[in-house]
Order: C-alpha cells, then sequence, then structure tokens
C-alpha cells in the first residue's frame, strides 16, 4: 500500500535528515524493498556533520565546513562504482568538484587547489 511505502522510505532515510537522496525503489511481486542511492553532494553533507536544517524554513544555506582529505576519498570509495572515471584519483576530483560548488573547504584549502595538487602529482591517491 501506498502508505506502508512511505514509511519504509522514511525509515530508510532517518539518517539522511534535512537532506535531498535519491531512493531507489525496488518491486518484487507487488513488495517494494527501498534502497537509498546517496549523491555525492549528499554524501559530502553529511560528512561535514552539519546541524539538521528544516528546509521548509531554512534556505541558501552555506556549507562552509571543512573537510580531511581521507573523509574525501572514503565518499569517493562510496561513489565509485556509479564514477566515470578510469582510477580513484579521477573520482577523487570529482567529489572535489562537487566540493567547491557545494563551497566547502578540504584540508583548509579550496578544492580547486587539491584538484591541481592531484594533477601536478603533488598530492598522491591510493590506487583503489
Amino acid at each position: 500500500s501506498p502508505k506502508k511505502v512511505g514509511e519504509d522510505i522514511q525509515k530508510a532515510t532517518l539518517d539522511w535528515k534535512g537532506l535531498n537522496v535519491t531512493v531507489k525503489l525496488t518491486v518484487v511481486n507487488r513488495q517494494a524493498t527501498v534502497s537509498m542511492i546517496p549523491s555525492s553532494s549528499s554524501l559530502i553533507m553529511k560528512a561535514l556533520n552539519e546541524p539538521v536544517r528544516d528546509r521548509k524554513k531554512v534556505k541558501n544555506v552555506v556549507h562552509n565546513g571543512n573537510l580531511t582529505l581521507d573523509q574525501v576519498i572514503e565518499i569517493a570509495r562510496a561513489m565509485r562504482d556509479r564514477s566515470m572515471a578510469k582510477a580513484l584519483s579521477g573520482t577523487v576530483k570529482e567529489i572535489l568538484g562537487t566540493c567547491n560548488s557545494i563551497g566547502c573547504t578540504v584540508n583548509g584549502d579550496s578544492p580547486r587547489d587539491v584538484q591541481s595538487g592531484i594533477d601536478d602529482g603533488e598530492i598522491t591517491i591510493p590506487d583503489e
């Protein structure tokens, strides 16, 4: 029933309160199961550990937190299967681009600087 599906989605997304997440519904003989497909931006916002916001009231939130490079690599590992990149370093750079558009910093630097550091070989990313 639609009501039960709504409750299942709510249960599955409890720890993502106040964030946009994609939910995948798999229906097998009229029984719907809910699975989460977190986007890179929602994973980053979760890693920033910001207080829960009420999306209806609070608008244009500035995400000016700071992530460590290790957190970014963890997020990249979670997103690895959905990334278009050949190596993990490419996925890390995709996540850094998302960090840039969200507006948070990585290791205190702008994500753009970290990306160029990866390109120049100053920052090494583990293979997998």
